[in-house]
């Protein structure tokens, strides 16, 4: 089968462009690499909805983060992602410097067409949040802002283009691509082909070895890690808006954030490093991110740390998005070097990739029955107690608590298991229900998400893995010869 159209990466750029693909009446086929969805930069980002404030006026970036914020917002409302319009503050700490630089960054802002910024004083801005440290001499207050679920929102985004028929191809690690009869042949490191008429490139870290096979070298990614630290929901209240420091050249800063579900978020470091897999934490690292957090907020209690992690953004060598048909290779497209604010302006760019596809030559029919919404996958944590009670004697998986931590039942655990893009591994399980995400971490739940695992998905429990390839959790039973 030629596909009309084909994606390498189910980040989240990928994954929102298959949605929008899959509102009119094509075929197409979402590639990636790893055993899950939203296993590069998306897994780990912070999940901050930006103002539009910090891009430079007149580049792709200012434009669709500008629109990309209500789009996001509408969008997380079709496919029942939690997100949280709780705006956002900018620091600065007693410099003349740093006061003119959040001038300028208001006033950029408003050029973006942001709407809801104001400069304050560090005491009405600590009249707001009254954590914020007594170093806080000014802060530009940008209301628009806002925090979502990154994982759970291309994992939403994926699972409703394949309920409108979009294919997704899981272990399909792009080794080769050729152009032969004005159709593109892409290659699996385990011999799979996939064929298409247009190729989209949003392969994030790699989209410049993707461009590469495609015989387009004109950019060059450079990846960046960041290292963070998440603290347990004892910890969630201790801000309420999320808090940057005055940007530099490698970043937006350390941030202190409240996330969807309640806990706090601080981070992250800004390093170069080798490739885009490199996702060590580091004791200097998570020093530094410490160091910082504290800045903005003394009180912050390090001792509630549940767990550390790094993400490694893709950064480009343009300054701005590259979301441009190739020059040299037709019915090639890249999205690449999508860096801060790229999860803001994911749907914004997926309707650009769009329109640029259409310029490209393709006819667009829409889908008379294309549904953009899905279920409520996180419905029964939302119910009352009557109604869970209901709904338990239907279904009565619902009433087995498998994550203490978080209140996890078997039912939604099954759900994750079958609900498009299913879940295969542990983290695929922790991903789509939390199962996992509490205090202990998986020290409770684990052996019995394995257990289900197994069962349902027809595989040995030495076969269940954390998040793929040599990952298993187990590597024989007692009493068993290895």
């Amino acid at each position: 089968m030629v596909y009309d159209i084909v994606i390498i990466g189910a980040g989240v750029v990928g994954g929102m462009l298959a949605r929008e693909l899959s509102r009119y009446q094509l075929s197409v086929c979402l590639l990636e690499k790893e055993k899950d969805v939203a296993m590069g930069a998306t897994k780990a980002n912070s999940g901050i909805v930006h103002g539009g404030y910090d891009p430079v006026p007149g580049t792709l970036k200012a434009k669709l983060n500008a629109e990309g914020v209500e789009l996001l917002f509408a969008a997380a409302e079709e496919l029942h992602v939690p997100y949280r319009r709780n705006g956002s503050m900018v620091c600065a700490f007693g410099s003349g410097e740093e006061h003119s630089l959040l001038e300028e960054l208001y006033l950029q802002g408003l050029k973006n067409g942001v709407p809801g910024l104001a400069l304050l004083s560090g005491d009405e801005a600590r009249a707001l949040e009254p954590n914020l440290s007594e170093a806080v001499s000014m802060v530009l207050d940008v209301r628009n802002a806002g925090i979502i679920g990154p994982y759970e929102l291309t994992i939403a985004a994926i699972g409703n283009a394949m309920d409108n028929g979009v294919e997704l191809k899981r272990n399909f690690e792009v080794v080769s691509i050729e152009r032969n009869n004005d159709v593109f042949s892409v290659a699996s490191a385990a011999g799979e082909f996939v064929s298409g008429t247009y190729l989209f490139n949003c392969a994030g870290g790699f989209a410049d070895c993707i461009a590469n096979m495609a015989g387009d070298r004109f950019f060059k990614i450079t990846p960046r890690a960041g290292e963070y630290m998440l603290l347990d929901k004892s910890e969630g209240n201790r801000v309420g808006r999320t808090l940057f420091q005055c940007p530099t050249e490698a970043g937006k800063g350390i941030l202190v954030s409240p996330t969807v579900h309640g806990n706090l978020l601080i981070g992250p470091t800004a390093n170069v490093v080798m490739t885009p897999e490199s996702r060590d934490t580091t004791a200097k690292g998570l020093a530094e991110v410490k160091r910082l957090a504290s800045k903005s907020v003394p009180s912050v209690a390090f001792r509630q740390v549940i767990t550390s992690f790094t993400g490694v953004r893709a950064t480009g060598d343009t300054g701005d998005f590259i979301l441009e048909a190739s020059r040299v290779v037709p019915g090639l497209i890249h999205a690449a070097g999508i860096d801060s604010p790229g999860l803001t302006c994911c749907v914004s760019i997926a309707k650009y990739l769009v329109q640029l596809l259409e310029k490209e030559g393709l006819s667009f029919v829409a889908k008379e029955n294309w549904d953009g919404r899905r279920k409520d996958t996180h419905g029964f944590q939302n119910m009352t107690d009557d109604k869970k009670h209901a709904y338990i004697k239907e279904k009565p998986a619902f009433g087995k608590i498998v994550c203490r931590c978080e209140m996890i039942s078997e039912g939604e655990i099954l759900e994750a298991i079958h609900t498009n893009p299913g879940a295969l591994d542990m983290d695929g399980i922790k991903r789509r229900t939390r199962s996992g995400m509490g205090r202990c971490q998986g020290g409770f739940c684990g052996p019995y998400v394995m257990e289900l695992l197994s069962r349902e998905l027809g595989i040995l429990m030495e076969d269940v893995t954390k998040n793929g390839g040599a990952s298993r959790m187990v590597i024989g039973r007692i009493g068993e010869e290895s």
